[in-house]
């Protein structure tokens, strides 16, 4: 049985420049990177009334996830129509909201596995981040 014990932490790892344009086909597959990478920008704006571009950072998690986050050291303000959160939370917590949203549309659209793995691997990351609180406050 090859299980993580409660011990191992999942770790994010900031993409490399050099290797920036290998993440969406890896991360979505070839066929959704496009759609995928629109779709957590677009999941940004309706969130963040405040969002208007700009540079993203991209991160592998060592459970074989990973998420998109805004390169910007502002904290972000979020408000989910759906459920009524409202909050204050850093760039990065933003993006793994804006990422989660994405990957359970994409999830529903398409039945495809590995997306929803991708979802599941982003939640558990989410509920040992910082700001675990903040992020499911926005996605439950």
């Amino acid at each position: 049985m090859n299980e993580m014990n409660s011990t191992d932490a999942v770790v994010a790892t900031r993409v490399s420049d050099a290797e920036r344009l290998d993440f969406l086909p890896v991360f979505f597959g070839t066929r959704l990177m496009m759609r995928g990478e629109a779709m957590v920008y677009d999941w940004m704006k309706r969130l963040c009334e405040d969002y208007n571009g700009g540079f993203w950072n991209f991160y592998t998690l060592s459970n074989s996830g990973g998420y998109l986050a805004p390169a910007r050291a502002e904290p972000m303000r979020l408000a989910v129509d759906g459920n009524g959160f409202e909050g204050l939370m850093s760039a990065d917590a933003a993006g793994i909201v804006a990422t989660l949203f994405t990957l359970s549309q994409l999830s529903i659209d398409t039945q495809q596995d590995s997306i929803s793995d991708l979802f599941h691997a982003l939640r558990e990351f989410a509920g040992e981040h910082a700001e675990a609180e903040l992020i499911f406050g926005a996605i439950d």
